[in-house]
């Protein structure tokens, strides 16, 4: 058995009713359950269509995420999450950049990086390079005035560990960020690579080794070693093809707002929905949400 999930922009909410019910009778599937109006709804099928790919296409036109997936199993005890353009807006060493007189080139480089064009490791090492003397108070300026949260972050990570689950934020950016936001979300832990300073000033350099796509692989086998589960247990989410290993690898991984080179290879692709997508993907009806810590 499979649940077919449907999903909207909170934003738009233009899920129409009518909608579930059409894909649902023309498929054989079960009466669908809302989750949210205008935003979610699901329902079970029996197979996978053979159509699929090409409803998937149309609704993608009208702003609507379309996720299939086994049906039992779907709640996840593990989120692991990357952070930039995923858990915040922003690329933080892109923002870093801007200040050292050196965005463009630097932004260019985290694209093409991101999209899988340029080795990981050298990229960030090239581009932490371009960073060599800039204050390091600049790293408080960026995230007080230019790192804004994802919508659905906080529903997310604090509707799961309310369930029961573990959420580890692992990013190959910088802890220097990852602290902060890990505490305003409420993760359990973080890991991210360290920029050296001497003197207040940045070095240009990063401790090694450089934490990119196999430590994001290693950080998902860790955890759900420490928790005697397996990868089926998590639910893994980033944009970028540093974190198409973890997305591979998770029972649910998700390509968020993925540059294109990682959309195509992953399963699950949420394109219109923001982070609260990932609730629905595990059946949480809007009700459901919470929004504040649960450990606070």
């Amino acid at each position: 058995m499979f649940t077919l999930s449907l999903i909207a922009a909170p934003a738009a909410a233009n899920l129409d009713a009518d909608l579930p019910q059409g894909i649902a009778a023309r498929w054989g599937g079960s009466e669908p359950r809302w989750l949210a109006s205008g935003i979610a709804a699901e329902f079970d099928i029996a197979a996978i269509p053979d159509d699929i790919d090409q409803v998937w296409s149309d609704l993608q036109v009208i702003g609507i995420d379309m996720v299939v997936q086994p049906a039992e199993g779907r709640r996840k005890k593990v989120l692991l999450a990357d952070m930039d353009s995923t858990m915040i807006d922003q690329e933080c060493i892109d923002e870093l950049a801007d200040f050292a007189g050196v965005g463009p080139r630097v932004a260019d480089i985290t694209a093409r990086a991101m999209n899988g064009e340029l080795d990981f490791h050298e990229a960030l090492i090239e581009r932490v390079s371009l960073l060599a003397g800039l204050d390091e108070g600049v790293i408080q300026k960026v995230l007080d005035s230019r790192i804004t949260l994802a919508s659905g972050g906080r529903e997310l990570v604090a509707t799961m560990r309310a369930h029961g689950a573990h959420a580890a934020l692992v990013s190959g950016g910088f802890t220097a960020f990852t602290a902060a936001v890990a505490d305003q979300l409420g993760f359990d832990e973080h890991r991210a690579n360290v920029l050296l300073a001497d003197g207040g000033v940045l070095t240009g350099h990063v401790a090694l080794p450089v934490l990119g796509r196999e430590a994001k692989i290693e950080a998902l086998e860790r955890i759900t070693e420490r928790f005697g589960l397996s990868p089926q247990d998590v639910m893994a989410v980033g944009d970028g093809a540093n974190d198409l290993g973890m997305i591979q690898l998770a029972g649910s991984g998700v390509a968020l707002h993925a540059k294109p080179a990682v959309a195509a290879q992953a399963r699950i692709r949420i394109n219109h929905g923001d982070l609260t997508a990932l609730l629905y993907l595990q059946g949480y009806a809007q009700a459901d949400f919470v929004t504040a810590d649960p450990a606070a």
